[in-house]
């Protein structure tokens, strides 16, 4: 693998980073979750395997909101680290321009705890990465963008002395009734990886989704058009599955 597996793609949007609740009575919320595949921004982070996950959301009236969510993980593993955990923790604002037109801002910290090693640090920088996010939510449609603020997942051009800092992700997606309980959510997002050859790419889903008084059932498809030798899995996995492949993620999601 040229680089390691950032966490690019579009999760499930039943497992979501940042997973915020509008404020409700109690300002304060946890999930839990299983997904067959966990997909960030179109890539698999585990390997095309399944993954536990779970988090906490605190948001209280005023507007501001703060969390924290985690996911096992095999991408570190696979190119030399030694985390087999995600951990985000994420804060921001949101609030309301117009009827039906809301925003939020933020900034999302991903940390991947006793990550680096010597074979890590031989090819990459630190993992641990920053981003700011800004959304605006007109009707059911959502556009956001994220901007990292570091390197991106460790990722850094030597050859050239070059950072990935300044990598974007675009996001538009939106979430509709279809009846009987059901929503439907179709996603397009675009991640720019800067000065890191291949890495840019495209990536869609459409998921659907129905909540059983608290559990969540999600199933869809996601795929990508990432370059397919430069997304596999490291040398120490023995893989060269594509992870950015079109395929079926199923997840279930509790809510308390």
């Amino acid at each position: 693998m040229k680089k390691p597996l950032v966490a690019l793609a579009v999760i499930f949007v039943t497992a979501a980073l940042p997973s915020i609740s509008q404020a409700q009575s109690d300002p304060a919320s946890f999930n839990a979750s299983l997904v067959s595949d966990y997909r960030y921004r179109g890539i698999s982070q585990t390997r095309l395997a399944p993954a536990l996950q779970g988090g906490a959301d605190y948001a209280p009236p005023a507007g501001w909101y703060v969390g924290t969510w985690a996911s096992t993980i095999k991408w570190i593993k696979d190119a030399g680290g030694d985390a087999n955990v995600e951990i985000d923790i994420y804060g921001g604002y949101k609030g309301e321009i117009a009827k039906d037109v809301g925003y939020d801002v933020g900034l999302l910290q991903y940390v991947y705890p006793g990550a680096r090693t010597a074979t890590w640090d031989a090819s990459y920088k630190n993992p641990n990465t920053t981003e700011l996010y800004a959304a605006v939510t007109f009707g059911p449609a959502t556009a956001k963008v994220s901007y990292a603020l570091t390197n991106l997942f460790g990722n850094f051009d030597f050859s050239n002395d070059k950072k990935s800092s300044g990598s974007y992700y675009l996001d538009l997606s939106a979430s509709f009734e279809v009846g009987g309980g059901v929503t439907l959510a179709p996603h397009i997002g675009y991640q720019e990886v800067k000065n890191i050859a291949k890495a840019s790419y495209t990536d869609l889903a459409l998921t659907a989704s129905k909540d059983f008084n608290g559990l969540l059932l999600s199933i869809g498809i996601v795929g990508t058009d990432a370059d397919e030798t430069f997304y596999v899995p490291g040398a120490q996995a023995n893989s060269t599955q594509f992870l950015g492949k079109t395929a079926v993620v199923a997840s279930v999601k509790y809510t308390f």
